[in-house]
């Protein structure tokens, strides 16, 4: 079989069996179709371990970073593995690859001042009546409330939220359902928004389910909502560019600190490991490590 061939059937393989969430699945194919632009079409027999050395050092000669290298490793791993247990190749080329280790890179994170500031800002633009205004009052409030991933933002139906318990239920990653709670101030947004402003932006459209639609009316998309929150984020974080996962990780810190165990936030968040929310535990120590060096007097 070619490599193009196999890797289309890997990644449906992905998609269909293991479940992975669409934009996984997109990396993976991503990185297996820059290996066959690489290598050409050969069959996947005849790609052995030097091939993939040269197929990454080229990646690296490029300038790729290491996440994206590590990345790469991960997918032609998995593919291959994937390959031997199907009987398309009988011994796995990527079994002594090696992968460079990835840098920790902490999440940007907003104060809890400076994002109370942020959303009051929203709350009074949306007082104008703007429908956009109330959306994008309750998109800010809902995704630092419950720490959203933007994916689950968007394809939140009006039936997933539950207004009287406060809750929303959202589909993870690997199609994993859970209910995540929000607060007050959360409510009120979208109180507002779905008696002011949905209604208004739901007649432009065809008539769609999703909790949040666009200006046209048809369900919010994730380039809409990452402009929603640059918008209003970029200058509290000092990045020009910030989506957001920063009200996400700005969420899961400041739950940290404020009392959280890790095992509730790694719930909340979604994650399959413990291992993955550890790193705002990091966050939290850096801060703290800052504070005391300013304030003790014998730091």
């Amino acid at each position: 079989m070619r490599l193009s061939d196999a890797a289309a059937a890997y990644a449906t393989h992905l998609a269909d069996v293991r479940r992975l969430s669409p934009a996984t699945v997109r990396a993976y194919a991503a990185d297996l179709r820059d290996l066959a632009a690489t290598v050409g079409e050969v069959e996947l027999a005849d790609i052995d371990l030097e091939t993939l050395r040269d197929w990454l050092w080229r990646a690296t000669e490029r300038g790729d970073a290491r996440s994206t290298i590590a990345r790469r490793t991960a997918s032609v791993r998995g593919f291959f593995a994937w390959a031997v247990d199907e009987g398309l190749v009988p011994l796995d080329p990527s079994l002594r690859l090696v992968a460079p280790k990835r840098g920790r890179t902490l999440p940007k994170v907003a104060t809890a001042v400076a994002l109370d500031a942020v959303l009051d800002g929203a709350g009074a633009r949306a007082t104008s009546g703007d429908v956009l205004a109330l959306r994008d009052a309750a998109i800010l409030e809902l995704l630092y409330a419950s720490a959203l991933r933007v994916a689950e933002l968007c394809s939140a139906d009006l039936d997933d939220l539950d207004r009287s318990r406060r809750t929303v239920r959202v589909l993870g990653k690997g199609s994993k359902e859970r209910v995540v709670p929000y607060g007050d101030p959360a409510a009120h947004a979208l109180d507002a928004y779905l008696t002011r402003a949905r209604p208004v932006l739901v007649g432009r459209g065809e008539g769609t389910p999703a909790l949040f639609l666009g200006a046209r009316g048809g369900r919010l998309g994730a380039r809409a909502a990452y402009d929603v929150v640059s918008r209003v984020l970029a200058p509290v974080v000092g990045r020009e560019t910030v989506g957001p996962h920063a009200l996400r990780h700005s969420a899961a810190t400041h739950l940290l600190d404020g009392g959280a165990d890790l095992r509730t936030v790694q719930e909340m968040l979604g994650h399959a490991s413990l291992g993955t929310t550890q790193i705002y535990t990091h966050v939290s120590a850096e801060k703290l490590a800052a504070a005391y060096r300013l304030a003790h007097p014998r730091a």
